[in-house]
């Protein structure tokens, strides 16, 4: 499915789980939601892919562990003969297999309730998550998993010369694999960057994106210092800040949790990300808007243009959803559109401090 725009006709859906309680309790939300039609219901892969290209369904529900083809299998096959978005729907003790679907082709994953407290926030994510199938470009979706590489150890902690801030959200977990494994290990820059994610999954998250690059990557904690060769991963559940000039005078991570003041829907906030460190490194710092829904970032990246930072965005042709870097150049702050496979090249650049560069190079 390609575009953004509205259309009349439902978002069609099949579910994919080998437990009829989970069919049952996913079909009485689709069945209760305007806008959402239920074509048909699969309990194994092989089930499930034959009703893929038969009914051709606008979004599959997918649960991985099943019986006779797992959800591994049956995405590699549909991503092959049919691509079609894919929402994994999956325990939260499953978090190494949620990221191992994405690198084969999901496109977002919400983590089953545990217990009945959950069902209502449960509900409304699913939800959330099929909506933005209307404005996917599932041509952008890279089913390829990075190749390991061996990450260099932090070089004896040395505040780097200039730092990347990176947002991303729906696509952001390929999108970011793919710039960091681009990246040279030896570049004298530190990476934060917050994925809409929630919590417990980002430790993991961390972990996979560490074996893919030859950056460090860690989930990021109070008082991390920032430092060359590092990236710093906003946990889930909570906002990612840049704080300098402590009794130290050193860069370090600032971790806070969700407020409650409602002022701020997005955590972690790439926004948060963003003014903080315009404020804490004025030009020494270059915002990066990937592929994502909504408008976070937009006021983050007009600060960092103001500091003098460096402002990029995704180019709408390569974004899995363009919404969040389609926000970010309307503000007129970003200095550079740049397609997925450009802009890890254009880092290192600024990383070197080479800012002169061709316009749409």
């Amino acid at each position: 499915m390609s575009g953004g725009g509205a259309t009349a006709r439902p978002l069609r859906a099949l579910l994919v789980d080998d437990s009829d309680a989970s069919l049952a309790g996913l079909a009485r939300i689709l069945g209760g939601a305007p806008g959402l039609e239920l074509v048909g219901t699969a309990r194994d892969g092989e089930q499930a892919l034959s009703q893929a290209l038969s009914l051709q369904p606008d979004v599959v529900l997918l649960d991985l562990h099943m019986p006779r083809m797992d959800g591994f299998t049956f995405l590699r096959l549909l991503m092959a003969r049919r691509p079609t978005p894919v929402i994994v729907v999956s325990a939260w003790s499953s978090k190494a297999d949620v990221f191992k679907s994405l690198e084969l082709g999901a496109i977002e994953f919400v983590a089953k309730p545990e217990g009945e407290g959950g069902l209502a926030a449960f509900r409304d994510e699913l939800l959330e998550k099929c909506a933005i199938v209307r404005a996917l470009r599932i041509e952008n979706v890279d089913p390829h998993p990075v190749p390991a590489l061996t990450p260099a150890p932090v070089r004896a902690m040395i505040e780097p010369a200039r730092v990347a801030v990176i947002g991303a959200s729906t696509g952001g977990p390929q999108a970011l694999a793919h710039v960091l494994a681009a990246l040279p290990g030896d570049l004298p820059l530190g990476i934060l960057l917050a994925q809409h994610m929630p919590e417990r999954f980002t430790r993991a998250f961390a972990e996979r994106l560490g074996r893919g690059t030859r950056f460090a990557v860690k989930e990021a904690e109070e008082g991390d210092l920032v430092v060359e060769g590092r990236v710093l991963v906003a946990p889930g559940g909570h906002h990612l800040e840049v704080a300098g000039g402590g009794a130290d005078g050193a860069l370090r991570a600032s971790v806070a949790p969700r407020g409650r003041d409602g002022r701020t829907r997005y955590c972690p906030s790439v926004d948060r990300l963003f003014t903080s460190a315009a404020r804490a490194l004025g030009a020494r710092v270059c915002a990066v808007v990937l592929t994502g829904m909504g408008s976070d970032g937009r006021a983050g990246v007009a600060a960092v243009k103001a500091a003098g930072g460096l402002v990029l965005a995704e180019s709408g042709r390569t974004a899995v959803v363009d919404g969040m870097p389609r926000s970010a150049a309307a503000t007129g702050a970003v200095d550079e559109v740049l397609d997925l496979a450009h802009v890890a090249a254009r880092l290192a650049e600024f990383a070197r401090g080479e800012q002169v560069r061709p316009p749409g190079g």
